[in-house]
C-alpha cells in the first residue's frame, strides 16, 4: 500500500475517533455511556498497559507516549511485533475475537492513555457506521502488513532488514528536532526487530555509520541519506 495509503487510513481513523465525532454521530444514549465510562489514564516508562494471557475488558486509545508490543517466542524469548503511538488504539482485535491478548504492551516512555470498556466500545461501533468502517479498514490494513512481514523476515537479508526497519520506524514514529528517530532502541532490541543475533546488530549498526547511511548518539539513531538506505533494503517507501 505504501506510507501514503497508510497515512491516509490513520487520518480517517483520527477523524472518527474522536469527542466530536461521537458527539456527532453516536445516539446520544450512546455517547453518554461513553463519557461516564472512558478512563484517563497515565503510564511511566516500563510499566505494562497489557500482558500477554489476559483478557481484555476495553480497549486503549494512545493520546500522548510510545508502547512496544512484545510477544513470547521460543526459549521465552521475546519478539518485538510492533511499536503504538499517539493516535494509534491497541487491544481492540482480542476484544474483537473474544480471545486473550496476544502480546505485551509496556510504554517505552511516560504515557498518556483514554481506556474504553468493551461493552460501551462495541455499543459504539454498532451505533457508528463511520467508526466501524474506518476499523474495518484499519484491521485489514494491519492483516496486510502482517503478510509482508511474513515475507520480510524469509527472504530479506539481515543487513536489508535493518535497512527497511529504520526506515519504517522513523515513517511511523517520526523524529525529534535534531533529526533522530523518536524512540531510543538498545541494541538487543534492533536485533529482536530484524530477527538477529545483539552481535550482528551491533556489526551492521557499525558497518551503517562507517557507510555515512546512519548516526548514533546512544540508543538514539539518525537516518543520514534515506536514498542509499532504501537501496540497501530494497524498499520504496
Amino acid at each position: 500500500m505504501g506510507f501514503t495509503k497508510f497515512q491516509e487510513i490513520e487520518d480517517a481513523f483520527l477523524k472518527t475517533f474522536n469527542e466530536e465525532s461521537f458527539k456527532n454521530h453516536l445516539p446520544p444514549e450512546t455517547f453518554k455511556k461513553y463519557l461516564e465510562g472512558k478512563e484517563l489514564r497515565t503510564l511511566k516508562k516500563g510499566e505494562i498497559l497489557f500482558e500477554e494471557g489476559e483478557y481484555p475488558e476495553g480497549i486503549y486509545f494512545i493520546n500522548k507516549g510510545t508502547a512496544k508490543l512484545s510477544k513470547t517466542g521460543a526459549y521465552k524469548k521475546d519478539q518485538i511485533l510492533r511499536f503504538c503511538k499517539e493516535g494509534d488504539i491497541v487491544g481492540y482485535r482480542s476484544l474483537l475475537c473474544d480471545e486473550q491478548f496476544g502480546a505485551t504492551a509496556e510504554a517505552m516512555e511516560d504515557m498518556e492513555i483514554t481506556y474504553v470498556p468493551a461493552s460501551v466500545f462495541l455499543q459504539m461501533l454498532e451505533a457508528d457506521s463511520l467508526l466501524s468502517y474506518s476499523m474495518l479498514q484499519k484491521i485489514a490494513y494491519e492483516l496486510g502488513e502482517a503478510s509482508k512481514t511474513i515475507t520480510f523476515l524469509a527472504q530479506k537479508t539481515v543487513r536489508e532488514r535493518l535497512a527497511e526497519v529504520l526506515l519504517l520506524l522513523e515513517q511511523k514514529l517520526g523524529t525529534d528536532p535534531e533529526g533522530f528517530i523518536k524512540i531510543a532502541l538498545t541494541r538487543e532490541e534492533v536485533a529482536n526487530l530484524v530477527g538477529t543475533a545483539t552481535e550482528s546488530a551491533i556489526r551492521l549498526i557499525s558497518e551503517f555509520k562507517r557507510d555515512q547511511l546512519i548516526a548514533t548518539d546512544g540508543r538514539n539513531i539518525r537516518i543520514l541519506n534515506h536514498e542509499k538506505l532504501k537501496k540497501v533494503g530494497h524498499v520504496s517507501l
